[in-house]
């Protein structure tokens, strides 16, 4: 999770435990506009077969997703948007019920449609030999067979509306899509695996996962240089205890988070 940067730098920032393990979320951000609700990611969920759900370290056994948005009133049928950033199994497995042996996949929310960027959409169906298990095989035929697939190009999306900014970037994956939901307070951008979580807003941390650490980089430094003058905040989808922070900047130049929340529920935007 932490390229090239030794253990000695990152177990300051996270512990991890006897096996080296860190504590990682998949966390997911819910849209409410009006009747409307726009579901951006959905995490691992639990689709894995129980050897690989242990090889990964899914201590979860019921699908959180589902069980947090009936903790907040909606039902999985209610969902009429879910936004991927790409398609990676920590990002989209969420879309698929629990795992039942002998059981084909299926997805679990049965009235949404899906936006996907055009290259991402292009590496699930011919991943690379570095990424392939990255990806979960039988998902592209389903979000195709449900007819309301979209492809994203552009900042904008038809099906999103007005609201949320389509940016990409090319460091982790290709066309990975970061959807900014814009305010009137610096808006918000779901920064996925560009930036995910608090450790990684300094610029020289990359992951190991991603392709090119070295544009990753650059492109990390134009969106935190754009967010830092207009106030903007950053939704972290792998950060076990931040969820959402605004960006700023010290005296050195060296990037960091303020205003840290752990849950952001009933944030609103205006």
């Amino acid at each position: 999770m932490f390229g090239n940067a030794p253990r000695a730098v990152w177990q300051r920032w996270i512990a991890p435990d006897e096996a080296n393990r860190i504590p990682l979320a998949c966390r997911a951000m819910l849209l409410v506009e009006g009747e409307r609700k726009i579901l951006f990611e959905a995490g691992i969920g639990v689709f894995f077969p129980p050897k690989l759900k242990e090889r990964f370290g899914v201590v979860e056994e019921e699908h959180c997703l589902i069980e947090n948005l009936r903790e907040l009133g909606h039902e999985p049928e209610d969902i009429d948007v879910i936004v991927l950033s790409h398609l990676h199994f920590d990002h989209a497995g969420g879309l698929l019920m629990p795992y039942a042996e002998g059981e084909a996949p299926r997805l679990a929310f049965p009235n949404a449609s899906y936006v996907v960027g055009r290259a991402a959409w292009e590496r699930a169906l011919q991943p690379h030999a570095r990424d392939r298990a990255s990806f979960i095989p039988e998902l592209p035929g389903l979000l195709e067979a449900t007819g309301r697939l979209a492809i994203a190009e552009g900042e904008r999306c038809d099906m999103l509306g007005d609201r949320v900014r389509l940016h990409y970037s090319e460091g982790h994956t290709p066309g990975l899509m970061l959807a900014e939901l814009e305010s009137d307070e610096g808006g918000i951008v779901f920064a996925g695996d560009l930036i995910p979580g608090r450790p990684w807003v300094h610029l020289p941390i990359t992951m190991g996962y991603d392709r090119y650490p070295e544009r990753l980089i650059d492109e990390k430094r134009d969106l935190l240089e754009d967010l830092v003058s207009r106030g903007g905040r950053l939704f972290f989808t792998h950060d076990h205890a931040c969820a959402l922070g605004r960006v700023a900047q010290d005296e050195r130049g060296r990037y960091g988070v303020t205003d840290e929340l752990s849950h952001a529920h009933g944030l609103a935007l205006d």
